[in-house]
């Protein structure tokens, strides 16, 4: 599936890629509305029926991945929720081994991530991932998401990667795509990102289950 000597740079994502999505899918799709229809004396029913158009709305800008506007937007503290619950953060299968193989190699590793900073720093604290990185790209500090080109145009202008020999591995299909629409030669889906759920079948791109499927050959 991969020519590793062609590949200089890898980009990982974080959520459902390097991490099991279900911490995020439970922490949106139960744990939210749960505390918002106790927060304003909802039915859960009826509080699900408010919050997914308005989830649903917002997919692939910033303001999604941004806990500050939800925040706001729903009056709850979200960074101290997701803080609650950081118990089920986890590390998907293999994620630790292909990391390590990676850090025998010569490739740039970089954690490029849609994120919120707090949402991150507590990933990084309770995985302890961050030391497999060069750098990791928040794209919260570029002022636009993944799916943006202009988020792609900063990005390398800021580390000055070569399309060609890059690699992205991420979960998104949309994000994919950007990267596609941008330039990267190398492209990987992850198609099992949340552990309690199927893998999710696509023939857009090359597509694995975990990463033994990719794992650089040793250099020992």
């Amino acid at each position: 599936m991969l020519n590793w000597n062609k590949i200089n740079t890898v980009l990982l994502d974080m959520d459902g890629t390097l991490l099991d999505l279900n911490f995020d899918n439970h922490f949106w799709l139960e744990f939210v509305p749960q505390r918002y229809a106790q927060k304003n004396q909802l039915s859960l029913a009826e509080a699900k029926q408010f919050l997914q158009p308005l989830f649903k709305s917002m997919e692939g800008r910033l303001e999604w991945y941004c806990l500050d506007y939800w925040s706001r937007q729903l009056n709850l503290d979200i960074a101290g929720l997701k803080a609650e619950i950081s118990g089920l953060i986890d590390i998907l299968p293999h994620v630790t081994e292909f990391l390590t193989a990676l850090q025998q190699t010569d490739k740039r590793v970089f954690l490029v991530t849609n994120a919120h900073p707090d949402s991150l720093s507590l990933k990084m604290e309770k995985t302890c991932l961050q030391p497999f990185f060069k750098q990791i790209i928040c794209s919260h500090n570029f002022g636009f998401a993944k799916e943006h080109q202009a988020f792609w145009a900063a990005f390398q202008a800021q580390q000055g990667f070569a399309k060609q020999s890059t690699l992205m591995v991420d979960d998104s299909l949309a994000v994919l795509r950007a990267a596609q629409s941008f330039g990267i030669e190398h492209l990987i889906n992850i198609n099992k990102p949340d552990s309690q759920k199927v893998a999710k079948i696509t023939n857009e791109f090359p597509a694995i289950t975990d990463f033994r499927e990719i794992m650089p050959p040793s250099t020992t």
